[in-house]
């Protein structure tokens, strides 16, 4: 039965994750912001006007990663502590203070790149033969060096910083503050509602009533915000339009794939592909979920439908964690070790409360433990969500420890691979272990549902909304709830043809997702997918040499381009066949599924 939710202050201590790893107390985060402030101008001091060498460049950088480090784990806590309860007035203050504070830190330390980018070519290259560290960073500086301003423009610019980010705290803040959900009613019965309750329990709910219930109530209420969440949109990618025109970029597009080393046929192609090749597919599975409930009409509302109504394991905190042990041993003892402290040491945030962050996230400061964020609703779909942010916090584990901060974090297009490469392990340990035709056909059902519809269908049609709202804006449109409610609805009538009926308020899934405050992020779960479903494949044909090279690809960070580390993997992405080949594999999964589900109806 689902509840309301608690009061941060009312959960149990030990489902929260522990933030005084990173700072004891409030006098401590206090104290790390007054010596970072007094760092930052004390560095302007020394530094401005003197970078005009190899060796004066790297004495600059030396002292800007030092003060950057300290700037991450300032942030960090201040964005954690307001991510767990967007009710707490003293956590909101201070997200917001730090962001004007690293927008004042921004301003005095941007004369670094404008200084760095106004040294010749030849001796940006000479730098970065010279300095294994920053040679990554020198290379990128090259790159980019066509599209710096004036150091005064850049300045300014960076002084803005916590100004640009006020379209995200502002959509977060009418998403998790300001929307209240009612209940709904369903048989005769009334229901709790909620962002967490609808995304974690109603949207897979076996009985169709409640679900489609749930899902009408959900969507009216979200249809009342529509024109705020829209012109907060608006705000945002006019931004990055009006950025990508001041340097000089081609278009929007463009402007976000240079920061991922990601071509526009890379990008396309992942979008392209996905939506004419792996629709059928999907339209199949949704025709099979159709003749298992009997429905007459299969609706948008009823996608997130379980293969097998009466069968949905259950799972608690304790038990997940000898999950993660079993499937994740092939790893290694140093990964199951990192595993395990998550769970001893606090790195996790299990609980459910009012005003917590919807979804799950893995934040990894640099030089700090992981935090994971997940509300843990008990199901065993949770567990390929933790398996998954895992995949994350072991990323940035071997990363950070063999990387500098600069070096550390690998391209978006990458980003998702080491945390899907969980889930595909979890599958494989999980499938391994039964007999069962139930459950295997449950773990499938999940693999499809929940790893591949997640990430290669929801994400991609809104990676497909994404670049047409993008091709928009460069045309010089604005977008407004009407023309996204359209472009949404364009998209989806395209991959679901008439298998799915559009419920009223299907259009309105673009305001659920903070993804595109965040650049071309949605395509790259896809394309992380893609590489770790061909990993995965390495790992469970090879063992330990294809475990040893994964490792090497994690510790890598961002010191290669995505093309790089996939190379490292055994995989050329620079062809489709890597993603034609991962099509064809969810197409063999569902029709397992389809085996086992007549199986199982002769029995």
């Amino acid at each position: 039965m689902v509840k309301s939710l608690p009061k941060r202050a009312q959960v149990n201590e030990q489902d929260t994750w522990n933030l005084q790893s990173l700072f004891e107390d409030e006098n401590a985060y206090e104290l790390a912001v007054k010596e970072v402030e007094t760092e930052a101008a004390s560095f302007a001091a020394n530094y401005k006007g003197t970078i005009t060498d190899v060796s004066s460049a790297i004495a600059a950088l030396d002292a800007y990663r030092s003060l950057q480090e300290k700037m991450v784990k300032i942030g960090s806590y201040a964005e954690l502590a307001a991510s767990v309860d967007l009710l707490n007035d003293e956590a909101q203050i201070r997200e917001s203070k730090f962001g004007s504070i690293a927008a004042k830190v921004g301003s005095q330390t941007s004369f670094v790149m404008s200084e760095l980018s106004e040294l010749t070519e030849d001796t940006l290259q000479q730098a970065s033969e010279q300095s294994e560290d920053y040679a990554v960073l020198f290379k990128k500086i090259i790159q980019e060096k066509p599209y710096q301003l004036h150091p005064e423009v850049e300045k300014t610019l960076a002084a803005f910083s916590s100004t640009f980010q006020a379209p995200y705290a502002l959509y977060n803040t009418t998403k998790m503050a300001d929307i209240n959900f009612p209940n709904f009613t369903a048989n005769g019965n009334d229901y709790p509602l909620s962002y967490v309750s609808f995304e974690g329990v109603w949207e897979s709910e076996p009985d169709t009533a409640k679900r489609r219930a749930a899902f009408q109530a959900f969507s009216s209420k979200l249809r009342e915000y529509q024109h705020t969440t829209a012109k907060t949109y608006d705000m945002h990618v006019q931004m990055e339009k009006t950025t990508a025109d001041l340097r000089g970029h081609d278009s929007v597009i463009d402007y976000l794939l240079m920061n991922q080393d990601v071509d526009r046929a890379m990008y396309n192609r992942q979008i392209d592909v996905i939506m004419e090749e792996l629709a059928p597919h999907m339209r199949r599975y949704a025709k099979l979920l159709q003749k298992i409930y009997g429905l007459e009409e299969m609706t948008f509302a009823d996608l997130k439908m379980p293969v097998d109504p009466l069968y949905e394991p259950s799972i608690t905190v304790e038990e997940s964690k000898q999950y993660m042990n079993d499937a994740l041993a092939v790893m290694g003892d140093e990964y199951l070790s990192m595993v395990n402290r998550a769970f001893s040491e606090r790195w996790i945030d299990f609980a459910q409360n009012e005003g917590k962050s919807t979804g799950a996230f893995c934040a990894s400061p640099y030089g700090c433990d992981s935090f994971i964020l997940i509300s843990w609703t008990g199901s065993m779909e949770d567990v390929f969500v933790l398996a998954h942010e895992l995949g994350h916090a072991g990323h940035f584990y071997h990363a950070n420890r063999a990387q500098n901060l600069f070096n550390s974090e690998s391209s978006l297009y990458f980003i998702e691979a080491p945390s899907t490469m969980n889930e595909m392990l979890m599958a494989n340990h999980l499938l391994k272990n039964s007999n069962d035709p139930k459950f295997k056909r449950w773990v499938l059902a999940s693999i499809v549902s929940r790893t591949y519809y997640h990430n290669f269908v929801t994400h991609l049609l809104e990676a497909a909304f994404q670049r047409d709202v993008y091709e928009h804006v460069d045309a010089g449109g604005n977008v407004n709830a009407t023309i996204l409610n359209n472009m949404k609805r364009s998209v989806l009538e395209k991959f679901w043809g008439d298998t799915v009926t559009l419920n009223e308020g299907a259009e309105l899934t673009w305001m659920r997702q903070p993804h595109y405050y965040m650049g071309l992020y949605p395509y790259t779960y896809s394309a992380g997918l893609t590489i770790s479903t061909e990993m995965a494949k390495r790992i469970l044909n090879e063992g330990k040499p294809a475990v040893d090279d994964w490792l090497n690809v994690l510790k890598a960070g961002g010191s290669k381009k995505p093309a790089e580390l996939a190379k490292m993997a055994g995989i050329d992405i620079t062809t489709d066949k890597p993603l034609r080949d991962t099509i064809a594999y969810i197409g063999s999964l569902i029709d397992q599924i389809e085996q086992l589900t007549d199986e199982i109806d002769a029995q």
